[in-house]
């Protein structure tokens, strides 16, 4: 039967980051165009595994499908597709042994191109792995253009992105810490964001859903600080018999020139809806209003939110947490760039790539997606004795065309995933569940296994799937748009046999097709081994 079209889709993705102020921004961050007319002919870093781009196939007769074709779906597939009401041909479905060159378990519409939502992390995250390394990490340089001379920097202080996907507050508060530690009190000139290791389209936050203070519809930054994201923690306060009690409101980071009110009125209402019963107003970028009370019954609570002006977000947060520290500032804070020759006074990694891509794929972390899927085409390290690279900048365009070079050359014969952004949170994203699964067998027998897998969801442990009570033993990522929904990975049958498993459904109700891929899961784990 024919694959039914993908809908127009609506994100109702749901993303998360790391730890502490982090895992509360990851859990929010739930997780498009061409780039400049400039960059069209520029050269695609140097790959060692992949030095030449492949060409693109020219269209031709259809593919013989890698994996035979099934003729119908398990039957407890069936059935909970039919008590779900999606149409069997609103699925495609795949289930092959991970480990071994052999025929499909299940093979069902498995050539069909679908948008896979946040399943495309999986290619944007393996790719990274294969071309970066599991090593890999990003670089924030700290220039100075003029002499420290009794405790004022006499010219700028300059901050260069390096596209960083984890620069939360901690880090950035240490970042500042280390110019303290150079001798510096005042800084005579400005402070310098340097973005340019990216070059991306403007990006209207609420264009995807609607949505422009969700944490998941951050834009990526060469110099992303805190996902663009302010955390608003609320802890109600006693207070003495008679008297108005209050909770207690703070903000992290702290953002220049942004004022938020300390406290909010208690009310002895049940904890339910407590967001809406502050009756926030965040109409105003430079004032913050708590307009309702917050619900004493809720205890301690955290709301991470969107900075609601994102351009200025990051001037505002290096400014306020340079005052917070006892810094003084004679200038200002804007964009600029580092001096051409000019040495970093230091460097301040990230977490490396093996540990980032746990953030993007536990937690379907969109904007940390969109940040791996650019570095795929950052200029590599120069070694040392090797000639000059030339200098751009990491865009879309280009880490597609690092992706397409790198799947023709890993998988040829096989559909190009249509990537857009790499994180998934695209109406355009296109993959087909014979493709991932190859990839997926790939990565199953690949040296970066253990790292890969680790990445993915535990079933009924953590990430997205720490709910899921279906039984299996599996590492699975799941995707969810309003119009396409499933999951992929890898499940260990009775046996001691891993099984790549995939479902996607694409369809106006593809949400209801949890409880068909939780039958997949268990069909596929139920292999002929001990009962």
């Amino acid at each position: 039967m024919p694959f039914l079209p993908m809908q127009g889709a609506r994100a109702a993705t749901r993303s998360s980051s790391s730890r502490s102020l982090v895992l509360c921004l990851v859990a929010a961050a739930a997780g498009f165009a061409a780039a400049a007319r400039a960059q069209d002919a520029v050269p695609l870093p140097a790959s060692p595994a992949y030095p030449a781009a492949a060409p693109t196939a020219a269209p031709g007769p259809a593919r013989a499908p890698v994996f035979a074709p099934s003729s119908a779906l398990p039957a407890a597939v069936d059935a909970a597709l039919r008590a779900a009401k999606l149409p069997a041909s609103s699925v495609t479905a795949l289930v092959v042994d991970a480990g071994a060159q052999q025929g499909a378990r299940l093979a069902w519409q498995a050539q069909a191109l679908v948008n896979p939502a946040s399943i495309m992390k999986l290619v944007t995250t393996y790719a990274a792995l294969e071309n970066l390394g599991p090593a890999y990490t990003w670089q924030t340089r700290v220039y100075l253009t003029g002499p420290i001379r009794n405790g004022v920097l006499e010219g700028d202080l300059v901050i260069q992105g390096g596209g960083d996907p984890g620069l939360v507050v901690e880090k950035l508060w240490l970042l500042m810490r280390r110019v303290q530690g150079l001798g510096i009190r005042t800084i005579a000139g400005s402070i310098l964001l340097d973005r340019a290791a990216f070059s991306l389209p403007a990006h209207d936050a609420g264009a995807f859903d609607g949505e422009p203070l969700r944490p998941y519809n951050a834009s990526p930054d060469a110099l992303l600080v805190n996902f663009k994201s302010q955390v608003y923690t609320f802890v109600p306060q006693p207070a003495a018999p008679g008297a108005t009690a209050y909770a207690a409101v703070h903000a992290e980071p702290p953002l220049a020139g942004v004022e938020v009110p300390g406290l909010v009125p208690l009310s002895n209402e049940p904890c339910g809806d407590w967001r809406a019963a502050l009756q926030a107003d965040f109409s105003s970028p430079q004032a913050v209003r708590w307009n309702g009370r917050y619900p004493a019954a809720c205890g301690e609570k955290s709301w991470p939110l969107a900075y609601a002006d994102p351009a200025t977000f990051t001037a505002r947060a290096v400014l306020g947490l340079w005052q917070g520290l006892g810094g003084t500032l004679l200038g200002e804070v804007r964009d600029g760039l580092a001096p051409a020759g000019l040495a970093p006074v230091f460097s301040q990694g990230s977490q490396s790539l093996a540990e980032t891509i746990r953030d993007v794929n536990k937690f379907s972390n969109n904007v940390m997606a969109q940040h791996v899927f650019l570095s795929l085409s950052l200029p590599l390290p120069t070694q040392p004795g090797a000639a000059a690279q030339p200098r751009f900048a990491a865009s879309y365009d280009l880490s597609r065309r690092a992706l397409a070079r790198w799947w023709q050359f890993r998988f040829p014969g096989s559909e190009v995933p249509v990537a857009d952004n790499g994180a998934g949170l695209s109406r355009e994203a296109r993959l087909s569940a014979e493709g991932l699964g190859r990839m997926l067998q790939e990565a199953y027998r690949s040296p970066l296994q253990p790292e890969f897998m680790a990445s993915l969801p535990i079933v009924g442990v953590d990430g997205t799937l720490r709910r899921n009570r279906s039984g299996v033993s599996g590492h699975l990522k799941t995707g969810t748009l309003r119009d396409a929904s499933g999951v992929a990975g890898y499940v260990l049958g009775d046996s001691g046999r891993t099984y790549v498993v995939i479902m996607i459904a694409n369809d106006p109700n593809a949400a209801a097709v949890r409880p068909a891929y939780d039958a997949l899961m268990a069909w596929a784990a139920r292999d002929g081994g001990p009962q």
